[in-house]
C-alpha cells in the first residue's frame, strides 16, 4: 500500500497558487498493476514523479514500505559527462545491488549499445539514452515498477525485448503506469486510479476505469 496523507501540491503563477491536489487522502492500492488516467494537466505526471520521490509536495506526506524505480522515461539519475558504464555503476551502488560486475554485464548486453557503453553519454543519441535508463531499471528488483511510455523506446526489435522484460516483471512486481496508449494499458495493468479535479478514484477493474475514463474524456 502507498498512502497519500494531507497531500498538497501547487505551482505558482501570475493568478496565484495553482493547486493540483489539495489536502488529499488516499490509499494508493498496490496488490494490482494500476494504470493512472486522467486529462491532459489533471495530475497524472506530478503523481508519478511525486511517488518516484523525484519531486515533493508543498506539504503531506507519502508513505510506503515499497522500493519504487524511478519513472523510466524520466532518464532519472543519469549523468552526461559519465560514461554507460560509469553510471550503470553509479546507479547499482545507489540501489544496493550486490554484484556491480554482474550487473553491470547484464545492462550492457540489454542495452544493445555497443562501444558507446564505454563513451560519455552525452555523445549518445536519444534513442541510446532510453536504451540504457530502462537497461539499468530493469536489471534492478524492485517491488513496484513506475513506467512512463517507456516501452515505445528504441527500434521494433528493441521495443518487443523492453515489453516482454516489463511482462516478467509484472509477474512478480508491481507496475504503476502513465501511458496514453490504451492498448498498452490492457497489457500490463488490471486496474485505473482515475485522477480529476485534484481527487484519485480507484477501480479494481480495469475496464471500469477505462470506460469511466472515456466517458469523462469525451
Amino acid at each position: 500500500m502507498i498512502k497519500l496523507v494531507n497531500l498538497t501540491k501547487s505551482y505558482s503563477s501570475q493568478l496565484g497558487p495553482q493547486y493540483i491536489f489539495r489536502g488529499l487522502n488516499f490509499n494508493f492500492p498496490t496488490e494490482n498493476n494500476v494504470a493512472i488516467l486522467g486529462k491532459n494537466g489533471a495530475g497524472k505526471s506530478t503523481l508519478f514523479r511525486m511517488l518516484a520521490k523525484s519531486e515533493y509536495p508543498d506539504r503531506g506526506q507519502i508513505l510506503t514500505n515499497k522500493a519504487m524505480s524511478w519513472p523510466v522515461a524520466l532518464q532519472t539519475g543519469i549523468h552526461p559527462q559519465m560514461t554507460g558504464r560509469e553510471n550503470t555503476r553509479f546507479i547499482g551502488r545507489i540501489n544496493n545491488v550486490r554484484s556491480l560486475t554482474n550487473y553491470e554485464t547484464r545492462v550492457r548486453e540489454f542495452a544493445e549499445i555497443g562501444k558507446h557503453f564505454d563513451l560519455p553519454v552525452k555523445n549518445y543519441s536519444s534513442g541510446m539514452r532510453a536504451k540504457l535508463v530502462f537497461a539499468c531499471c530493469m536489471n534492478i528488483d524492485f517491488d513496484i515498477y513506475l513506467i512512463d511510455e517507456a516501452t515505445s523506446v528504441g527500434d521494433p526489435m528493441f521495443r518487443k525485448k523492453a515489453r516482454a522484460a516489463l511482462k516478467e516483471k509484472s509477474q512478480t512486481a508491481g507496475v504503476i503506469m502513465v501511458s496514453h496508449e490504451l492498448d498498452q494499458i490492457r497489457e500490463f495493468c488490471t486496474s485505473a486510479v482515475i485522477i480529476e479535479d485534484g481527487e484519485l478514484t480507484y477501480y479494481s477493474d480495469l475496464e471500469e476505469g477505462i470506460e469511466a475514463y472515456t466517458q469523462g474524456a469525451t
